[in-house]
C-alpha cells in the first residue's frame, strides 16, 4: 500500500496555466486517496500548487528542504512538516526513506535529477518502490522514447526496462503503480546475467 508518494516537479510557474493546475490537481487527488505528499517543501512553482492542493484537501505535506533554500525564503512553512536537510544528496535520501514511491510531474533539471536517481536506486537495489512518471499533456514523450533508445541500444538490461511507470492520467498511473512487481536488482544479480 502507498501511504505516502514523493512528488517531483518544477519549482518554476510556466505562462501556460495548465502546469500549476495539473500540480494543485495531483496534490488533491493524492489527498483525496489518503495517500501523504513528500516534495522539495517550496513554495514556489509546481511544487508550492501541489502542497497547496493536497493541503487544502486535507492531506498530510512533509518538506524536504536544503538549507540554502530554505534561508533564501523559498520555504513552505505551510507543511504538515518541513524538514531542512544539509543539501541535495540529504533531500533524496529523505525522500526515499519517508516514501512507498515516487511521481514525477512536469519540471526541469532538477526534476530529472530526482527522477534518474529514483530510477537508477531502483536498478540497483537501493529501495524496490514504483517510479511513476505522469505524462500530462505529452510533456515527457521524448523521454519516454529516449528511455526505449536506450534499451534497445543495450544501455538498460530487459530486467530494468519497466522500472520507469508512464501514464497520461494521475488515474491510471496510480493504479499501475499499486500493482508494480519488483524486478531484480543488480545487487542481486549474477556477473552472467550483467
Amino acid at each position: 500500500m502507498m501511504k505516502r508518494l514523493a512528488v517531483y516537479c518544477g519549482s518554476a510557474s510556466p505562462a501556460d496555466p495548465r502546469y500549476l493546475e495539473l500540480a494543485r490537481e495531483v496534490g488533491a487527488g493524492l489527498a483525496e486517496r489518503g495517500i501523504g505528499v513528500v516534495y522539495g517543501g517550496g513554495r514556489l512553482g509546481l511544487m508550492g500548487a501541489v502542497a497547496s492542493g493536497a493541503l487544502d484537501a486535507g492531506g498530510e505535506v512533509i518538506g524536504i528542504i536544503p538549507e540554502a533554500l530554505a534561508s533564501s525564503e523559498v520555504a513552505n512553512h505551510d507543511c504538515t512538516e518541513l524538514h531542512t536537510v544539509s543539501g541535495m544528496h540529504e533531500r533524496k535520501q529523505k525522500f526515499t526513506d519517508l516514501s512507498d514511491g515516487f511521481v514525477t510531474i512536469p519540471g526541469g533539471v532538477g526534476t530529472m535529477d530526482e527522477l534518474w536517481e529514483a530510477v537508477s536506486w531502483a536498478q540497483l537495489g537501493y529501495h524496490d518502490n514504483p517510479v511513476g512518471l505522469l505524462n500530462a499533456f505529452g510533456f515527457y514523450d521524448h523521454l519516454i522514447a529516449f528511455n526505449a533508445h536506450m534499451a534497445s541500444v543495450g544501455f538498460v538490461r530487459p530486467a530494468h526496462q519497466n522500472i520507469i511507470i508512464a501514464e497520461d492520467t494521475l488515474s491510471a498511473l496510480l493504479e499501475k503503480m499499486a500493482s508494480y512487481q519488483p524486478h531484480t536488482p543488480i545487487f542481486k544479480m549474477k556477473a552472467s546475467d550483467l
